[in-house]
């Protein structure tokens, strides 16, 4: 987010001259959650647009950067702010979509007005931030939800329901891929500078992947991490940019990691082969193996592609690799529907703070793992 702007919209008003008060989880009606976005760039608008596509009604928006609010009040003919207390003011939730190092500024006062956050992945840029945003949420009547949209692919779904179903038998190991071939965000963004993101590969996609793991293995006790994080093409000149993700192909500040490997141990011998690169000489992939007992699957995140592995010795003995077909369907959509179904009726629905404080304990524990050299426990040197 750039630099202080003016202020350029007033205050709404409740019908008794004042601001209204934030809606309670006892409400029902999604439809009539007002609703913020704060931090107008790119995937602000994302998510703004699947708002009103859903008939949830957005309300305002925030941002510190003047012109990102007048594209934002210009497009969907609603009002915004530089402040973001003056738009709690008039909304029962925010979706925050800010640069990570400012997560921690809005959630907490987002929590301290007892408003429902969904707060976009990671939790925060730093595991210290992740634990004040995760003490805030427990003392809050708002409900929160964390950005991993992925979850709610239908094909990852799909494997969900027949592992909750004991199709796989007991799941024992995920391996997870989250790979491009080239696709460093443009250098001197704030996805380059630890300063802003914390990280480079490992907190931007590396968190969706070890998030999608640790859920499908239901979020065992993660006992040690082993990991490699690495800097190889970011800070290079000849640096060959061919489907760049973002848009400023020219020098700036690049301090982060391009790519991890990491190996995560977690109670009952199971366990998370971990893979993720901005950058890598090797085809891309966004391949998850699902190994179970009794059955294992391959899907596809960009694919949605799903195919299920057994054998039987029922009759000659044999395998089985059945293909499934699943409709494609929008992930973010979808997470927002989750998050206002769990505001109406309390249930847990999406990621949770402490998931999302465990997958930040993780990435945590990767980078010391990296410059250690060697294994860590999770809790060691924690703050």
């Amino acid at each position: 987010m750039a630099a202080e702007g003016d202020g350029d919209e007033t205050e709404p008003e409740g019908e008794d001259g004042g601001a209204e008060t934030p809606m309670t989880a006892t409400e029902t009606d999604p439809k009539s959650v007002r609703t913020g976005i704060i931090g107008l760039g790119n995937i602000g608008h994302h998510h703004a647009e699947r708002l009103v596509e859903q008939s949830v009604p957005l309300v305002g928006g925030m941002d510190v950067d003047a012109e990102a609010r007048e594209r934002f009040a210009t497009h969907y003919d609603v009002a915004v702010y530089d402040d973001h207390r003056d738009l709690f003011d008039a909304v029962d939730a925010v979706v925050i979509t800010t640069p990570n190092r400012f997560h921690e500024e809005y959630a907490v006062d987002a929590f301290e007005h007892d408003l429902h956050v969904l707060l976009e992945k990671p939790l925060a840029h730093s595991l210290e931030s992740a634990l004040r945003i995760a003490d805030a949420a427990a003392d809050s009547e708002g409900v929160c939800m964390v950005g991993f949209n992925n979850r709610f692919l239908n094909a990852v779904r799909l494997v969900r329901n027949r592992i909750d179903r004991g199709e796989f038998g007991e799941v024992t190991h995920v391996e997870a891929n989250y790979v491009r071939r080239r696709g460093v965000p443009g250098r001197g963004s704030w996805f380059t500078r630890r300063e802003v993101s914390g990280g480079g590969a490992l907190i931007d996609l590396g968190v969706h992947a070890i998030d999608l793991a640790m859920h499908l293995l239901d979020y065992p006790a993660v006992e040690d991490v082993s990991g490699v994080a690495r800097s190889e093409f970011g800070d290079r000149d000849d640096y060959a940019y061919l489907e760049m993700w973002g848009d400023d192909h020219g020098p700036g500040a690049f301090d982060v990691d391009d790519s991890a490997s990491a190996f995560i141990r977690c109670d009952g011998d199971r366990s998370v082969s971990l893979e993720v690169a901005w950058a890598t000489n090797r085809p891309p992939t966004h391949e998850f193996v699902v190994r179970g007992t009794e059955a294992a699957a391959r899907f596809d995140l960009l694919t949605n592609e799903l195919t299920i592995y057994s054998a039987s010795a029922d009759g000659p003995d044999h395998m089985l690799d059945t293909s499934i077909e699943t409709e494609e369907n929008d992930t973010h959509a979808d997470e927002q529907a989750a998050f206002f179904e769990a505001i109406a009726d309390g249930r847990r629905v999406g990621s949770t703070v402490e998931e999302g404080l465990t997958v930040q304990r993780i990435v945590d524990a990767i980078y010391r793992s990296s410059e250690r050299g060697g294994a860590v426990s999770l809790g060691d040197e924690a703050p």
